[in-house]
């Protein structure tokens, strides 16, 4: 393992997520400064993923072709001068095109990445260095969020994320190498990936497709818990962002000490298929827990409950992918990351259009019931990956 790459890769990944954070506190706020209704703030954020649908697999596997550093320099110019021209915004259709191209360049990065991951790691490490990611991505995402808040104009964490991207872009520019050698670039073929190619037969039919379902599902059932959370605390102790910046802080903590010092061993002790099943049960499990809470305490639990079966499958799914891959690291994990763009973009208005003071229980029911069902039916496909090799 090159020791060297991959920490450079952890901090990379950590002030993206630094950077995404940042602007959490404030967006909802300077989207309504624009003039945008709840409606269009959630455009807002739902025009983010869908561009990362639609560019991730192309990123990744123009990333094959061309060598990970390119894109990885790529994404992180594109996105910082998305985010500041964000900040410049002073209408609401110049927020919706720059948060768009923002989706778009940011796209190049994650996928790659984790593409780097396996390019540097031998099989036994590969779930230690998926885990680091995660967890470096854990770190930003609790630190980004404490100081934005400390931030008085709203505008101003964008210019701050931009800059924290700029200043990456040249941190990975000077210092990371290219893990992709020359002999080992895919040729010819396309680059560009049709939006539609999540839903081509190539795809549908790949032997990898239980575990791009994994990763929609579990991401369609957790990004409809962050629509709704807000909601549900609010409803039922009158709790409010002080209140939730807390738990998730508590359950980012612990997800992040988990995937950093456990989950890499845990890889190679247990196996992936093994630790995707426990994953998905435990996530289940917490969702199923949730309307149950009776205080602030009991809801951070289950709260953390859900967090850490999430965040099992993450890092455990590419590191999967990228042992049983034959269409390219890069490929095959930018089409993960679209699955699981597609959870991000339908997951809140299913739960939000679920969702009542009333009936605050069923979107996490339903939810629990989506990552079981979703565990029997993808059972013993899971299981049969990998003996088409053999």
């Amino acid at each position: 393992m090159t020791k060297s790459a991959l920490t450079i890769l952890f901090l990379t990944m950590f002030f993206i997520m630094l950077g995404f954070g940042i602007i959490i506190p404030h967006f909802a706020y300077y989207a309504d400064e624009l003039g945008a209704n709840p409606l269009q703030i959630g455009g807002l954020l739902a025009i983010y993923s869908a561009m990362q649908l639609i560019f991730a697999p192309m990123w990744g596997r123009l990333s094959d072709r061309k060598g990970r550093k390119p894109l990885i320099l790529m994404g992180l110019i594109g996105n910082a001068a998305a985010l500041i021209l964000f900040g410049f915004s002073k209408t609401l259709v110049w927020a919706f095109i720059t948060r768009a191209l923002s989706g778009a360049w940011s796209a190049a990065v994650l996928p790659t990445v984790m593409a780097y991951v396996a390019d540097v790691t031998t099989a036994e490490e590969r779930g230690k260095g998926m885990a680091s990611m995660g967890a470096a991505m854990g770190l930003g995402f609790i630190l980004g969020p404490a100081i934005g808040a400390v931030l008085s104009q709203h505008h101003t964490p964008f210019f701050l994320a931009g800059l924290l991207s700029v200043a990456t872009f040249v941190f990975a520019l000077i210092l990371l190498p290219e893990s992709l050698k020359a002999v080992d670039r895919a040729d010819g073929g396309e680059s560009w990936v049709s939006p539609w190619e999540i839903f081509s037969p190539r795809t549908l039919s790949n032997p990898l497709m239980p575990l791009f379902l994994v990763a929609f599902c579990s991401t369609f059932v957790f990004s409809g818990l962050e629509a709704t959370f807000p909601l549900f605390i609010a409803d039922r102790w009158d709790y409010g962002a002080r209140e939730m910046g807390q738990m998730f802080v508590i359950m980012g903590s612990i997800v992040a000490l988990l995937q950093g010092s456990v989950l890499g061993r845990l890889i190679n002790r247990c196996g992936e298929y093994r630790l995707i099943v426990v994953g998905l049960l435990i996530n289940a499990l917490g969702m199923a827990l949730l309307p149950w809470s009776v205080a602030f305490v009991t809801v951070t639990v289950y709260l953390t409950i859900t967090g850490i079966g999430n965040q099992i499958i993450r890092p455990t799914t590419s590191s999967w992918i990228s042992k049983e891959t034959t269409i390219g690291q890069g490929t095959a994990i930018g089409m993960m990351d679209a699955y699981l763009s597609l959870g991000r973009v339908l997951g809140p208005p299913f739960a939000g259009k679920l969702y009542t003071a009333e009936t605050f229980r069923i979107p996490y029911w339903i939810s629990a019931g989506i990552l079981v069902l979703a565990l029997i039916c993808l059972f013993f496909p899971l299981r049969r990956i990998g003996r088409w090799k053999q």
